[in-house]
């Protein structure tokens, strides 16, 4: 069985990553084409994927996370674009809680599939880091069961869906890293991180053209590619600081500790778009800090 709480510093790791994925989260955002957006991203990866191999010796990479890495790559395709359509036509107030509510589901495949184990204190972490990103958008106007049936939420569900899947394929293949020699300097993480993006660019790349108009994507390249770029290093640091995690962590406590990133969210809501966020709002990004301390060791 895996470590039942996550440590100081596997915390401190996640936490990090949870504030930069605020910050990426942010700059899509503020883009005029989110899918377009998205889609520059994955540029930067590709072109060290091209490179890659003249300081790695390819070898060092386990067989089975080849494997691994083909599942990862359709769910991160696939999440990409679905999060994209449920933007599309849903509130946020409504998709971003469906979405990111991994961390309640999760277990149920992460213990029988992965063998962790989550205790009874790490579970109320848990459900509190859950309640808490709930609450943060419970003042939406979007009430009880309409949230399930409200526009977007189709693609939110899917979303999640596909969230589930890609930290089940990253957390197997990083274990299976941490476990194998490697002689390269380049850290396991970033090695992974551009395997699994150029993967997942293959998936999602068809699916983004499809829902571009004419020019769209050459619009935003021209004004929006030095954001662009710096969104695709922020999300690099954000994923591969989960990545580095994921070696020795359990998957389960590590998605619901990056939960704290709607404290993030909401404090940067605030300072760029002057949103004022509710009591009950604010109370709920705390509950995640609270859920956090709870499945720290």
């Amino acid at each position: 069985m895996l470590a039942r709480f996550v440590t100081a510093p596997e915390i401190a790791l996640v936490v990090l990553s949870a504030f930069l994925h605020a910050i990426w989260s942010a700059s899509i955002k503020g883009s005029r084409s989110p899918i377009g957006f998205n889609l520059l991203q994955i540029a930067p990866p590709v072109a060290v994927a091209c490179v890659l191999p003249l300081w790695l010796p390819l070898g060092d990479v386990p067989p089975a996370v080849w494997w691994i890495a083909v599942g990862t790559g359709v769910s991160h395709g696939f999440y990409f674009y679905w999060l994209a359509r449920a933007l599309e036509s849903g509130e946020l107030s409504v998709v971003y809680p469906i979405a990111r509510s991994a961390p309640a589901f999760l277990p149920l495949f992460a213990v029988p599939l992965l063998g962790e184990s989550i205790s009874a204190r790490g579970a109320l972490g848990i459900a509190v880091v859950v309640a808490g990103m709930w609450a943060v958008q419970a003042d939406s106007g979007v009430v009880g069961w309409q949230r399930f049936r409200a526009p977007g939420a189709k693609f939110a569900w899917l979303t999640l869906l596909a969230s589930i899947g890609y930290s089940l394929c990253d957390k197997a293949a990083m274990a299976r890293m941490n476990a194998a020699p490697w002689h390269s300097a380049i850290p396991p993480a970033v090695v992974y991180y551009v395997i699994l993006s150029v993967t997942g660019g293959l998936v999602f790349t068809p699916l983004a053209l499809r829902r571009l108009e004419p020019g769209e994507l050459v619009a935003v390249a021209r004004g929006e590619w030095r954001s662009a770029f710096l969104a695709a290093l922020i999300s690099f640091a954000s994923y591969g600081l989960i990545l580095q995690a994921l070696r020795t962590a359990p998957v389960s406590y590590v998605v619901a500790t990056r939960q704290v990133s709607v404290l993030f969210a909401v404090a940067i809501g605030a300072l760029r778009w002057r949103e004022q966020p509710s009591r009950l709002r604010l109370l709920g990004a705390l509950a995640t800090v609270v859920g956090v301390a709870l499945v720290a060791r």
